[in-house]
């Protein structure tokens, strides 16, 4: 189905202009006419300039684009303000063309009779499930305003997270990268070069001396063969996670690597415990939360963990019954559920526990580049003391041989 812009006027003869969806323009022009508007004029979308350049160089919407879209039709719907009137101001002051033109869609969406949540989902890769599933309840429960309100604070804290991690991540990328810079101009360039030096010793080499050139005539002869070996391993590696068996081999296999796994595990159980909060308070019922809850821990042997906790819910058992035969709370945080499911404030409960877990997550990332140094230093250490060696103890050898001599 193709996308068509359109001009026209409306019954009171104002100008009107947007974008459609339909097999051919006929098509369109019936809509409009069912409307009330006489089209002037209607152009398929892919026509009208731009091309390929122009869908290569189209802004992306990111994260940042929803969470602030998300937090201004809040504001607008708090005000009084229309909702078509509202996105309509979003669209005209909105500097990304592909917001610009996503807003636009949802206007036309709503235009053709369609709830707010259906015009979401018509573009599932900028809206998510869980944003989809807390639409439709602020619809039924007539909460829409405050439902927005709470999806822009748990996006806030996903990029919070994210923030934090990339943050954290900086310095100790940099190291690898300057050490793997390091080796291959040492193995393309200086181990070559003493090569040429050791040869006119005419004497036996050190066995790590010779493990280096043995290593660095490898590394220039076959470099093609070790590139191809890397290229393919990635591929492998991302079709193996791209099935499902891969996807959850993978994800469980993350949360078991050292200092970086407890930050994962933490960090998604702290989504979990704050995406369930949201959605009990909202009034979504507890069984239907898990399912919509397990689309955002972003972890697909953690997401199965929470499908099970739900079917077990299903049977007719508690959520803390679930929780722990779940296996991935620990002691303290199974005492607050608890707490929350007898007082029935299990939401408050399940905020504390994300918070609890956003804290942890927070230490562990601030504290990260300090437990990553050691290992650099160590790995750094042991390579250049390997190369000391290589290098030095021929030249260290043949000196002693000469000194000998005089």
């Amino acid at each position: 189905m193709a996308s068509f812009s359109y001009k026209g006027r409306d019954s009171r003869g104002g100008e009107v202009e947007g974008t459609l969806d339909g097999g051919s323009a006929a098509v369109v022009a019936d809509i409009l006419f069912g409307r009330g508007i006489t089209p002037l004029q209607i152009t398929e979308a892919e026509r009208q300039g731009g091309g390929f350049f122009t869908a290569l160089f189209k802004p992306a919407i990111e994260h940042i684009d929803i969470l602030l879209f998300t937090r201004q039709i809040h504001t607008l719907l708090k005000a009084g303000v229309p909702i078509m009137r509202a996105l309509l101001g979003m669209q005209e002051s909105n500097p990304n063309q592909s917001m610009k033109q996503l807003i636009g869609e949802i206007r036309d969406s709503l235009d053709a009779g369609r709830e707010l949540s259906a015009s979401f989902a018509r573009r599932p890769k900028v809206f998510s499930p869980f944003y989809l599933a807390m639409v439709r309840v602020g619809e039924v429960t007539g909460m829409l305003e405050e439902i927005f309100l709470r999806l822009f604070y748990h996006m806030e804290f996903q990029q919070f997270m994210r923030n934090q991690v990339k943050s954290a991540l900086r310095y100790p990328t940099f190291v690898v990268i300057a050490m793997v810079v390091a080796i291959t101009i040492v193995n393309i360039f200086v181990i070559p070069a003493f090569a040429a030096v050791f040869k006119g010793f005419n004497a036996e080499l050190p066995m790590m001396t010779r493990v280096l050139l043995a290593s660095s005539g490898f590394f220039v002869s076959y470099w093609w063969l070790m590139l191809g070996i890397v290229i393919a391993a990635v591929s492998a590696f991302r079709t193996w996670i791209g099935t499902a068996r891969g996807k959850h081999d993978w994800d469980r296999l993350k949360l078991g690597i050292p200092i970086a796994g407890k930050i994962i595990e933490k960090a998604t159980l702290a989504r979990f415990a704050s995406s369930f909060a949201l959605a009990t308070r909202s009034g979504v019922p507890v069984v239907q939360a898990m399912s919509v809850v397990a689309m955002t821990v972003d972890n697909d042997y953690i997401a199965r963990k929470v499908e099970g906790m739900r079917e077990t819910i299903e049977r007719g058992e508690s959520v803390l019954r679930a929780a722990m035969q779940s296996k991935v709370f620990t002691p303290i945080v199974l005492q607050m559920i608890a707490v929350g499911e007898e007082s029935g404030s299990l939401d408050e409960m399940m905020d504390e526990v994300s918070g609890m877990y956003q804290r942890e997550v927070e230490y562990e990332l601030k504290t990260l580049s300090a437990q990553i140094e050691p290992i650099l230093i160590v790995f750094l250490g042991v390579l250049v003391l390997v190369l000391a060696l290589g290098i030095f103890l021929p030249i260290w050898d043949l000196s002693k041989v000469t000194t000998g001599r005089r």
